[in-house]
């Protein structure tokens, strides 16, 4: 059943098409007698075992998806998981929580260990809606419809069809001709499947809002909100937008002229925003990509080159291009066999290291996690902690890019690259999250509107500084793109949030490299359970996204760009 390359990565220990067994075993705990704290206990260690045997199933066949999504057999075991699982899951899970929290020796539960656990359960009882279930089971559908259309999509080049990730590979291309002619084949693509994914966002946009509105709120936004069990407010996303507009955006366009003069251009154009000075790829093919992050993983700390082989060794990486793949990329924790595996759909290109490195760091995080604590269960997953270890990863190897870049300029460029990253991290998400709070906000809007809604955001901060006439469309349009908005809602603000923290561990790095990876790695295996303040404190950071904290950030940064020299 599992499609990989020679390798079995995940564990199946229970039979998930063995749909009234599953239900048996969900059934037992629902029956089980709690008579004390201790039985409190035991029963949450019993349901975590439960969950972990059907949550590494799913994962599997969740990434044997990804991985080959034209495969019809791999389809219809994912879609069974979709369509008939999760909604049992759904059920169920409302059921053991009301089980829980019921329970007279809920609220005696130590704090330190259940304290967030026993808040996030109260919250999905607060949340959860019978009627709300069929309609996150069709969410998940046009979820999946998302990576068949754009695991499919194609590109024509020089005469050839190509995979679109390979196509924006070209972007990085010091021609202009080749990055312009890269650029516009891209958008004929997005113009193909425009009116499938305007379907889709249609329905999407409307599918939460009515489950948002079946919870009791007034839109998907402040459900989310609840859900993520965040801890900061709406407010504070408005302000920080603010912040970073008022701070960031002129440093950007302060870097843009740099670039502009790097790459001999009067005008920036849409094409060029993407531009990398680097002469050539970084690497040929995926073996030597996979060799040369190895080695600067083992020049900064050797567990985090071991961690690498071994997955390496063990089947359980995924790089490089291929027609039938999702795109993007992403690492995945399964919580039975204790590992992590990370796949990627990326052509050789800048963009493809660095994300391999992001990822890595993700793995790391829970490789010392699972090592310390076991695995991660899903009410402790908040992303404005794993960014950090994933975008920290990426500044802690910002001096060793010379593996794949040894010519002295190159190098300086690519540093300049990761550090142009780091600024668009701030930014970038942003107006990702700016766009969805207005979506989810106006539900009523049209694909017309959604369109110039994310042009008029795009221009206030990445495109600030790009000549965009007669490119309105196309800009508008390319949200269709990003699948954050589709599968993974208000998924955004948190990268730029953890970055601020990743430019602190930089900043502690240049102090004192062996002291920041250390602390590094004390807060990537920290107890889950803390606040988020309290595991960014473990790694010698401040969980911090006030204005006074995103100008300093931001001066921090422009002075490292500078260091290197024009």
């Amino acid at each position: 059943m599992t499609q990989d390359l020679g390798h079995n990565y995940y564990k199946e220990l229970i039979d998930l098409q063995d749909v009234s067994g599953v239900e048996a075993q969900i059934q037992r705990l629902l029956d089980a007698p709690i008579e004390s704290v201790s039985d409190l206990e035991k029963w949450l260690e019993d349901e975590k075992n439960l969950t972990n045997k059907i949550a590494e199933a799913m994962i599997g066949h969740e990434v044997d998806f990804n991985r080959n999504t034209e495969d019809a057999q791999i389809k219809e075991t994912y879609l069974h998981d979709q369509q008939v699982i999760q909604p049992l899951l759904l059920k169920y899970e409302a059921k053991l929580n009301e089980k829980c929290c019921e329970s007279p020796y809920f609220n005696e539960l130590d704090e330190d260990r259940y304290g967030l656990m026993r808040r996030v359960r109260e919250s999905k009882v607060k949340l959860f809606r019978e009627e709300n279930i069929p309609l996150m089971v069709k969410e998940q559908e046009l979820s999946t419809k998302y990576s068949e259309i754009m695991g499919g999509l194609t590109v024509e080049w020089d005469g050839e069809e190509k995979p679109f990730p390979f196509i924006q590979s070209k972007l990085d291309n010091l021609d202009r001709v080749v990055r312009e002619k890269a650029y516009n084949k891209m958008m004929e693509a997005y113009r193909q499947i425009k009116p499938d994914m305007d379907a889709i966002m249609d329905e999407l946009v409307q599918l939460r809002h009515q489950i948002a509105l079946n919870a009791g709120f007034e839109n998907y936004r402040d459900y989310m909100f609840v859900v993520k069990n965040r801890e900061y407010s709406v407010q504070d996303c408005y302000d920080f937008h603010e912040n970073v507009e008022k701070h960031i955006i002129p440093a950007w366009n302060r870097l843009a002229e740099v670039f502009k003069s790097k790459l001999g251009v009067d005008t920036y154009r849409p094409w060029d925003n993407t531009a990398k000075l680097m002469k050539n790829p970084p690497y040929a093919d995926v073996s030597t990509l996979m060799d040369g992050v190895s080695e600067m993983l083992g020049e900064t700390d050797a567990y985090f080159a071991d961690r690498f082989d071994y997955m390496r060794e063990n089947g359980l990486l995924d790089l490089g291009d291929r027609k039938g793949k999702s795109p993007g990329g992403f690492c995945t924790g399964l919580p039975v066999s204790g590992e992590t595996f990370v796949f990627a759909n990326f052509s050789p290109s800048f963009f493809s290291l660095i994300a391999l490195i992001h990822e890595m760091g993700h793995a790391v995080n829970g490789y010392l996690e699972y090592a310390e604590h076991g695995p991660i269960e899903e009410y402790q997953h908040r992303m404005e902690i794993a960014e950090l270890y994933s975008h920290g990863m990426e500044l802690l190897l910002l001096d060793k890019l010379d593996r794949f870049y040894p010519e002295e300029e190159d190098f300086k460029s690519a540093q300049r690259e990761e550090l142009r990253r780091a600024f668009m991290m701030l930014f970038g998400p942003l107006s990702g999250d700016l766009f969805q709070h207005w979506m989810y906000t106006n539900p009523n809007h049209t694909a017309k509107e959604r369109d110039e809604k994310y042009f008029e955001i795009s221009k206030r901060y990445g495109l600030n500084p790009v000549e965009t006439s007669g490119f309105e469309n196309e800009i508008g349009m390319s949200w269709a793109g990003t699948l954050h908005y589709f599968q993974v809602p208000f998924y955004n603000i948190e990268y730029s949030i953890s970055m601020l923290g990743a430019l602190q561990l930089l900043e502690n790095y240049q102090k004192d490299p062996q002291q920041a990876i250390e602390s590094f790695k004390k807060g990537a295996s920290a107890d889950y359970n803390q606040p988020i303040a309290a595991i960014y404190k473990e790694t010698g950071v401040d969980f911090d996204f006030s204005e006074p904290a995103v100008k300093r950030m931001g001066e921090f940064l422009e002075r490292v760009i500078n260091q290197l020299g024009h």
